[in-house]
Formats: C-alpha cells, sequence, structure tokens
C-alpha cells in the first residue's frame, strides 16, 4: 500500500490545464468585487471558449461586477453575470465577455478600486 501511495504521488493521474492569466489587476466598486459596478446590455451573441468566461445573448442584462485591466496584446474584458432564460428572477454565473460586445446602460458607482487578479 505504501509503495502504490509513493507511486500515487509522483505520477499523479489527473492533470490540469495551464490558462494563462487575462490580467494582473481589475477595477473593482470595492476590495471584494463583489458590489454590482454598472448594468450593461449585448450587442450581440458571445459564446465562451472556457468555463473563465461565460455565454451572452444579444439584448441580455449584464451586472457588471469588475473591469479587468488591459494589459499590451490582451482584449478587454469584464466580470459579470447576466438572468438566465428560464429563470429570469435569479443571477446567473459570473464570469468574463469582451466589453466590446456590450453598451453600459447604467453606472452604479465607480470602478475605483484596483485590485490584483
Amino acid at each position: 500500500v505504501v509503495l502504490l501511495l509513493c507511486f500515487g504521488l509522483m505520477c499523479p493521474l489527473v492533470t490540469g490545464i495551464f490558462m494563462d492569466k487575462l490580467a494582473s489587476k481589475k477595477l473593482c466598486a470595492d476590495d471584494n468585487c463583489v458590489y454590482t459596478i454598472s448594468l450593461a446590455r449585448a450587442e450581440e451573441d458571445y459564446n465562451a471558449p472556457d468555463c473563465r468566461f461565460i455565454n451572452i445573448k444579444k439584448g441580455q442584462l449584464i451586472y457588471v461586477y469588475s473591469k479587468l485591466v488591459k494589459e499590451k496584446d490582451s482584449g478587454e474584458f469584464w466580470a459579470g453575470s447576466v438572468y438566465g432564460e428560464q429563470y429570469e428572477d435569479h443571477m446567473g454565473t459570473v464570469g468574463y465577455f469582451p466589453s466590446s460586445l456590450v453598451s453600459e446602460q447604467h453606472v452604479y458607482q465607480e470602478a475605483n478600486k484596483t485590485v490584483p487578479t
């Protein structure tokens, strides 16, 4: 049993996939990025490329919680959540989406806190 445990520690069965960091910093309304910054409307559909992102459909409202600080050679992404089609009064999963695909409808508070990602 001890040999099997040692072998398992040296050769793990599960490996993860490394994903590049989107940014080093983000702008939020508070230190924990839990307060809504603004309300945005999707101008076109977006299909999430991986688990860090959310799918959005044209016309959906999105609550924005943080805005990544753009770094060289990267797009500008915001983090937020959308209402689901089935449960329109429940918040959905929080994830990133390209800011270029939405228009801000209403700003609730300024994103003036810089927080590391």
